[in-house]
């Protein structure tokens, strides 16, 4: 015997609701890092390589050094999550008002002033698709991608409407060694580290 809810957008609200418990009990004692998107879980296996941390840690704090003091540029949890979208992202940076993390809870992704991803060489179709697709559509105003596969990235902004939903209507793509602007925030790409060969 089924039971389904009269309402489909309670069914949704309550399937969300199933999959973050899932996440949350799961996160402590499974490998890897799961987050919720429109098709449900996704679990990345990669073991984080040093290139991929370096990347984080280098970018981070590259932006640290020019952004205001109010800001920073945060690594780890809490996750970033819509509810009402069904989608729970961890990204790899997030630039956030240091008054937002106190308190309980996610964070709301509305209040991020960017996301930045450093692409997985297990799985960049996560980053270069589905996290360029729901970034968007939780209202991320600013998502920038470094590719330490190719030495190449992107930084994405202006969210439109699109029939498919909100898109990113400005995508500047550049290549490891030029400046990049996240947000209003210029930062080197230089030294930053390629995976090795396979």
């Amino acid at each position: 015997m089924t039971i389904a809810p009269d309402n489909p957008r309670q069914g949704a609200s309550l399937l969300y609701r199933a999959m973050r418990d899932f996440v949350q009990s799961a996160d402590d004692n499974l490998p890897g890092k799961f987050e919720i998107t429109k098709e449900g879980i996704v679990l990345d296996l990669m073991t984080p390589m040093k290139p991929h941390e370096l990347t984080v840690l280098r970018v981070r704090k590259r932006l640290e050094k020019v952004m205001p003091e109010e800001l920073v540029a945060h690594t780890g949890e809490p996750d970033v999550e819509d509810e009402t979208q069904g989608i729970m992202r961890r990204p790899d940076v997030m630039v956030i008002a240091e008054a937002e993390m106190e308190g309980e809870g996610s964070f709301d992704p509305r209040s991020l002033v960017a996301a930045v991803e450093v692409v997985s060489r297990s799985h960049p179709d996560n980053d270069w698709g589905t996290k360029m697709r729901d970034y968007p559509l939780i209202g991320v105003p600013v998502y920038a991608i470094f590719d330490p596969r190719t030495g190449t990235g992107a930084v994405l902004s202006d969210i439109h409407p699109t029939p498919d939903g909100p898109r990113y209507a400005t995508r500047k793509d550049f290549v490891y060694g030029e400046d990049v602007t996240i947000a209003e925030w210029t930062i080197s790409t230089a030294q930053l580290p390629l995976y090795a060969e396979e």
